[in-house]
């Protein structure tokens, strides 16, 4: 038998890849086993902004750019200001993260970083093919998403699609210490979205319009909608745009796990691990790595249970409801966060909640449309 090029094969060195990776280099349970990050850039900018609550100290605080125990969230009727209790509110910048990361590695001989794009893996052959070469393996971990996500009628897909000003103001005009989780005092055309700002400065905040659609829409669409909450909701005229961030996150119940094989499991976007009713990735990636990991040193696939099949069907219903009536988004949300404790809230999409306590919560969340999904989901 020939000897493979690597023990594994990681295609993706993002979020998911990344952390993948650091968590192995840490393990001594994988000493020796030489290893590939492959990714078609070479991860040196700034591309996304990662937001997650967490309870106490993480993983991560060193490389946190700011932290919040405040959140408010806001529609034309009301309002609720929420004390985040034992949770934190983090914001990490990718290129601190990529580079953290790097550097830890690069300081271990039996990883490699590789530039190239991997069209597809053969795992009968395991070898993955790019444009620039051919990589054997082991094993393969895998962040790229079926583009088959985007055709299957059967599921929901709802995009979060967002653009985001890191802006600067000439006097204060931020509250660092609060950020607004969902602000609907802004609207467009009866679909779900809301402006989400965060403050990391009296004079500096990252002001984010997002959408919660079946549909993707123009540019200048969220130019427009920024400028509104600007002048409108922060009464700001007068600012600078210092960057932009744009992204869109799927968020489907799409089976990306059914990829899952011997040789090959799926990763980050591409193995579901979104939380398909939120958007929210970060520490639901860092959850499902550690599982990964001690599936592994236990001798299971990889993939063996990662994936929550309770809040997985939760999920699929609160999808559907807002590929039906999008227009619901800012109802649903605002009898969410008023009905609840933020704690409760963070529990349940963390899928840490009982039956019982998901039950009360879906009780506040009730409209009719909700049955008519189920028994479409169910």
């Amino acid at each position: 038998m020939i000897t493979p090029d690597y023990y594994y094969v990681i295609v993706g060195g993002g979020l998911a890849g990344l952390q993948l990776a650091s968590r192995i280099s840490q393990d001594i349970f994988f000493k020796g086993k030489k290893i590939a990050i492959i990714d078609p850039l070479p991860k040196s900018k700034n591309d996304k902004t990662w937001c997650f609550w967490e309870q106490g100290k993480g993983n991560w605080d060193d490389l946190i750019t700011h932290s919040w125990k405040t959140a408010g969230i806001y529609s034309s009727e009301t309002e609720k200001i929420a004390d985040l209790g034992d949770y934190s509110y983090k914001m990490l910048r990718s290129i601190d993260f990529y580079e953290s990361i790097k550097k830890q590695l690069q300081l271990k001989e039996e990883f490699l970083f590789i530039q190239d794009e991997i069209e597809k893996i053969d795992p009968v052959t395991r070898t993955a093919i790019g444009k620039n070469g051919s990589y054997t393996a082991t094993h393969f971990f895998d962040s790229r998403p079926d583009p088959q996500f985007k055709k299957d009628d059967k599921r929901s897909l709802i995009h979060q699609h967002f653009k985001g000003w890191m802006i600067e103001t000439e006097n204060d005009r931020f509250d660092p210490t609060a950020f607004t989780m969902m602000d609907f005092r802004i609207r467009y055309k009866n679909t779900t979205c809301f402006t989400y700002v965060l403050p990391v400065s009296p004079k500096k905040a990252l002001v984010e319009f997002t959408f919660f659609t079946p549909f993707l829409t123009e540019e200048k669409v969220y130019d427009q909608q920024l400028e509104k909450y600007l002048k409108q909701v922060l009464r700001i005229e007068n600012y600078k745009i210092l960057e932009t961030e744009t992204g869109n996150i799927p968020m489907t119940d799409y089976p990306f796990e059914d990829q899952n094989s011997d040789h090959i499991t799926k990763i980050g976007t591409g193995g579901g691990w979104v939380k398909a009713s939120s958007g929210y990735s970060f520490k639901n990636t860092e959850k499902k790595i550690d599982e990964l990991i001690e599936n592994i040193k236990s001798g299971h696939r990889p993939s063996y249970k990662l994936l929550n099949k309770r809040f997985r069907k939760y999920d699929a219903i609160f999808l559907d409801v807002l590929e039906k009536r999008n227009d619901l988004g800012e109802e649903l949300f605002m009898k969410l966060y008023t009905r609840n404790s933020i704690q409760d809230i963070f529990r349940f999409l963390d899928e840490e909640t009982k039956f019982s306590e998901d039950i009360k919560i879906m009780k506040s969340l009730f409209h009719p449309q909700f049955l008519k999904s189920f028994f479409t989901k169910i």
